[in-house]
């Protein structure tokens, strides 16, 4: 009986030594290995093996890109105006021996460093630049803290400004601004539109006019070729002529009339027919 509680002692303890022995790092993580107090290595994903009771693996570090978002900060601008700006971080541990030993807490860090780092690059900026430039922001941020955090073992790969707030007033006004500048151009298209349109109008109108102007001017042409043609008696031609008056005036900007000289000696003719000085008049 006492051989098998030994036996299952044992066995016991064989088990706890191979746990113990044995340390399984998963993929893109990493444990420091301290002997008897003091840094001794770094276990690398996969199988590992530690000496029992001397050596102590530390919790594991994710080796994998973190993203770090803080909560909005106020800032002030170069002219006095509080800012609220949300700010998140890409960061990745390059050196795990630096980011256990060298820093007790580096996100807490990265955040500190974030704000103040901030609040420097914003007071010398004014509102317009603070909303316009966040490229340029962006860049001098993980300047600055890449520089830094490189001692800890930390990279920062990338700074984004996730929302940039301006005071309530600041916004309403810049609201207005827009939605003013919005019905501006509004206007001014509309502007424009009805100029082109009353442009096209009165083209379309004095094209027709001259269209209308070339077609009686054709017409009356015609007549009068035909007319001279035919060799017409000159009363004939006057009684015609005055026929076709009233038409002619109806046209729109008739305010004068060219009278052929064969139409005025025919008129005349007629006038001295109706005084009785007709000449010459043929008899049988």
């Amino acid at each position: 009986m006492a051989e098998l509680i030994v036996g299952i002692v044992v066995a016991l303890l064989a088990v706890v030594l191979v746990l113990r022995t044995v340390r399984i790092v998963p993929q893109a993580r990493a444990s420091n290995v301290e002997r008897l107090g003091r840094y001794l290595r770094t276990l690398e994903p996969g199988l590992n093996i530690v000496i029992p009771f001397i050596d102590r693996p530390r919790q594991l570090i994710d080796l994998r890109e973190q993203v770090i978002s803080f909560e909005p900060r106020s800032v002030i601008t170069e002219e006095n105006l509080v800012v609220d700006i949300d700010t998140v971080l890409y960061v990745q541990v390059t050196d795990p021996r630096a980011a256990a030993y060298e820093i007790a807490n580096f996100e807490q860090a990265i955040e500190q460093l974030t704000v103040t780092t901030l609040r420097n690059v914003i007071g010398s900026l004014d509102l317009e630049k603070v909303l316009t430039s966040r490229e340029h922001i962006n860049s001098q941020l993980r300047g600055v803290l890449d520089e830094a955090s490189g001692k800890w073992g930390i990279r920062v790969n990338r700074v984004e400004l996730k929302a940039i707030d301006p005071p309530p007033s600041i916004k309403e006004s810049m609201e207005k601004q827009m939605r003013a500048d919005r019905e501006k151009r509004a206007a001014i298209l509309t502007a424009e539109g009805v100029r082109q349109s009353r442009i096209l109008t009165a083209e379309g109108e004095r094209q027709a006019a001259i269209l209308r102007a070339e077609g009686q001017a054709k017409a009356i042409d015609t007549v009068f070729e035909a007319i001279h043609r035919n060799d017409p008696d000159p009363k004939l031609l006057a009684y015609q002529y005055l026929q076709m008056l009233p038409e002619l005036a109806k046209g729109p900007g008739n305010t004068f009339w060219v009278i052929p000289s064969e139409v005025t000696a025919a008129l005349q003719n007629v006038t001295k027919a109706f005084n009785g000085t007709n000449p010459e008049i043929p008899r049988d």
